[in-house]
């Protein structure tokens, strides 16, 4: 498998062992809906488990599904009427050594392949010091002339009109 510097990793928290047992023997993964509402561009998704990313996958498609309908057997689960995309893998493949975490808390993080390759702690993965792809650019697709009034935070009073 030949990957670029500026392909687009996911990495995502797996909580349940039964979790990662579907992502691998059924190569598939489930991701809330709300947490990206712009939808999911990456061509590889990373799975942090038990205190370290340990596995990754190229992402092979996606599509939404209710909840209940990925996972049937908890039709009263509290988010079972929730829009979900189910991501499908292709074969997992383990991370050597894994990736630690140095303690941050995090559902999702989003990198490029250079820095997954390189990294050697979870902070290792959003590093922005030189000879890595620019993280920033790699999100936009490559637009640099990117209109960030579309998002709220771009939209927040400046300093002195809070006053």
């Amino acid at each position: 498998m030949r990957m670029d510097a500026d392909d687009r990793v996911l990495v995502g928290v797996i909580r349940r062992k039964r979790d990662v047992q579907i992502a691998a023997s059924e190569r598939w993964y489930r991701i809330p809906y709300a947490w990206m509402p712009d939808g999911i561009d990456v061509e590889v998704l990373a799975f942090f488990h038990a205190g370290a990313v340990r596995w990754y996958a190229l992402m092979r498609g996606v599509e939404l599904a209710y909840r209940r309908d990925l996972l049937p057997d908890e039709p009263d689960h509290p988010r079972a009427g929730e829009m979900y995309y189910r991501v499908a893998l292709g074969g997992w493949i383990e991370r050597t050594p894994p990736i630690p975490n140095d303690g941050r808390r995090f559902a999702f993080i989003r990198t490029t392949w250079d820095r997954f390759a390189a990294a050697q702690s979870i902070a290792d993965l959003t590093r922005s010091s030189g000879g890595f792809v620019n993280r920033a650019e790699v999100a936009l697709g490559g637009r640099r002339n990117f209109d960030l009034s579309r998002f709220p935070l771009a939209r927040l009073p400046k300093l002195n009109e809070w006053y």
